[in-house]
């Protein structure tokens, strides 16, 4: 690639480091940035796209598709619109025909709502881009093809295929060559997969329902197959902020989880950038599954090691990317894993055999902790996950349980229904149902689902839930009556 005359390698990644002040006391409020803030994005959102060959990227069709992270409404967890308008201008100002903005929320939840409630919906308005709900789709039909299936091979994959909406298959797979794919993650680490950056990000490509099975230890090569399937152009880490102890902090730990990094990170090769991402975190490829199999499956476009990606901009050396100098004092990398802060009402039961911390543990636990932190949800109940219990222990729960992921549910479910009755006994049956979780800890903690996102006029929430049905979204929506009636 060619820029201004200079040849660019696919390995360079590119970090620009943001100086505007970020203008937050706490990150409790979390706000529009300031304009100074804003004029230094779109100066080295430029810069970035432009070193990285600017208009010459643009393919044969004239359309950009642009994927940011919008996982779920709340605070810190989603691409910060500000990048996403600054890069949405560029890819127009330099001959783009048309920029589509595409993605495929979390579950329990639906992506209508999501880009109405974080901004997105209005960013696209005022830009002309266009939305693409991805969940809204007829799909295509596509293999997880890393191993085995689980009748071959006892860790192997309970589900072989999967889905991944028209859109992807057609603009960005099929018609690769025609359209380019600009994925703009944000800088996060996460409590199942490490980070969450690039790679990670194609994880919303999966319909809802396909990325629930073998959400455990075989996550990490499922999100690799995604990328067997699929590769961006172009990839740019927003890292205005990003989130230590996980994705999805809450807001009342934000002063905790959330780092003032001020940093944009681009390239052309997602392995690369994404190898440069981690470090940022003080992370290295063995330390990220994901980027690890990716790298012994011939993924990295030629990288097969730290040693192979060139970095310039503000930073010239992998070993020097300390962005705020205090990496020290959290031991040499930033945590992953959840802030042990968990209600002490709740007793919480791990399998001894296995209990997967991709899957059913911290999934559980995430929603646990923000239900109970920032909801003020209620106690007094008891959840289990994994396989291997002191049935002991489980033949001694009186109160309410709610059992997750199919190893409890299989070795313990029908002993538990049949001494406690429905009533007492919640399911959430799949190593990584976020609806059944939600659903089951709205009703157990006395929790409205409508207070789990940000305020929205209930007219509009219903048209938004109205339009989702009549275009027969994929979604797996929270019930938002989940808080009254038990559904699991």
């Amino acid at each position: 690639m060619k820029s201004n005359g200079k040849t660019i390698s696919k390995n360079t990644v590119i970090i620009k480091q943001l100086y505007a002040e970020h203008g937050q006391e706490t990150f409790k409020n979390y706000l529009p940035l300031n304009p100074e803030m804003v004029k230094e994005i779109e100066k080295n959102v430029k810069k970035i796209f432009e070193a990285l060959g600017g208009s010459s990227l643009i393919k044969s069709s004239g359309e950009v598709y642009i994927k940011p992270n919008a996982v779920g409404t709340n605070a810190y967890v989603y691409t910060r619109p500000e990048v996403i308008e600054a890069a949405i201008r560029y890819w127009f100002s330099v001959g783009a025909k048309n920029v589509y903005l595409i993605e495929s929320c979390t579950q329990a939840n639906c992506t209508r709502f999501v880009f109405e409630t974080i901004g997105y919906n209005a960013l696209c308005k005022k830009t002309g881009a266009v939305p693409v709900y991805l969940d809204e789709e007829d799909a295509v039909e596509y293999d997880f093809s890393g191993k085995k299936p689980v009748d071959s091979d006892p860790k192997g994959y309970a589900l072989t295929k999967f889905k991944m909406p028209r859109t992807i298959h057609e603009k960005l797979i099929r018609g690769k060559d025609a359209s380019l794919y600009v994925n703009i993650p944000k800088l996060k680490t996460h409590s199942m997969g490490v980070v969450t950056l690039g790679i990670k990000n194609q994880w919303g490509f999966p319909i809802h329902c396909d990325r629930s099975p073998d959400h455990n230890y075989n996550l990490h090569h499922k999100i690799v197959d995604v990328l067997s399937h699929i590769r961006p152009d172009v990839t740019l880490i927003e890292g205005v902020e990003g989130t230590i102890f996980g994705h999805y902090p809450p807001l009342v730990l934000a002063d905790r989880c959330v780092r003032p990094f001020r940093v944009l990170v681009g390239g052309l090769n997602v392995v690369a950038v994404d190898t440069v991402g981690a470090r940022i975190f003080g992370k290295r490829i063995k330390d990220v599954p994901h980027l690890k199999i990716a790298l012994e499956r011939n993924l990295g476009d030629g990288i097969q090691s730290e040693q192979d990606i060139v970095i310039t901009g503000d930073y010239s050396k992998y070993d020097d990317i300390d962005i705020l100098n205090e990496l020290s004092e959290y031991g040499g990398q930033y945590p992953d894993n959840l802030v042990p802060d968990f209600p002490e009402d709740v007793t919480i039961i791990k399998g001894k055999e296995m209990a997967c911390r991709e899957g059913c543990v911290n999934n559980s636990l995430s929603v646990l902790q923000g239900i109970y932190l920032d909801q003020h949800g209620k106690g007094g109940w008891t959840m289990i996950m994994g396989k291997g219990f002191d049935h002991d222990a489980i033949d001694n729960i009186t109160g309410p349980i709610l059992v997750v992921g199919p190893c409890a549910v299989r070795e313990v479910g029908s002993k538990l229904l049949e001494r406690l009755g429905k009533k007492k006994v919640y399911f959430s049956q799949e190593c990584n149902d976020l609806t059944a979780l939600v659903e089951s800890m709205c009703h157990l903690m006395k929790v409205s689902p409508f207070k789990l996102a940000p305020p929205i006029n209930l007219i509009k929430a219903g048209y938004l839930l109205l339009q989702m049905k009549l275009n027969k979204s994929s979604a797996r929506m929270t019930n938002p009556l989940a808080n009254l009636i038990k559904l699991r």
